[in-house]
């Protein structure tokens, strides 16, 4: 790939993954498979349309990966090396990284495999 590919191909997923809900979204999955109802859970202000419509453009973006489990779809990071990108990206503008809070999951059989010490945090604000 030529340099000027790489940085498109860069500047895509940068803008991909640069919406706020989608940050929050892939601060909450973590390093853990969950599904649509883990993430209502976690955010419970949001519609399942509208979490699903950011799942989709990151897994469009080659972000998410995806799996169905029954009536269950379960989603998870492509590389969770994209973490330490957004950790970074948020120190550097300032974020305090303490403010990230634990959030309880849902009743899915994903989410109550999960172990207490297992539970992904959510940065409450990402500005």
């Amino acid at each position: 790939m030529n340099m000027l590919d790489s940085d498109e191909a860069t500047s895509r997923l940068l803008k991909a993954i640069s919406a706020p809900p989608r940050l929050k979204i892939m601060r909450a999955m973590g390093a853990k498979e969950v599904c649509v109802c883990h993430l209502e859970a976690v955010f419970p202000e949001w519609r399942q349309a509208f979490i699903s419509q950011h799942l989709m453009a990151l897994r469009k973006a080659n972000v998410l990966v995806s799996r169905k489990e029954g009536r269950f779809v379960f989603y998870r990071l492509r590389d969770t090396n994209i973490l330490g990108l957004i950790n970074l990206a948020a120190e550097f503008v300032g974020v305090d990284l303490s403010e990230i809070k634990e959030k309880e999951g849902c009743d899915c059989p994903g989410c109550q495999t999960f172990d207490k010490k297992d539970i992904q945090v959510v940065a409450t604000s990402i500005q």
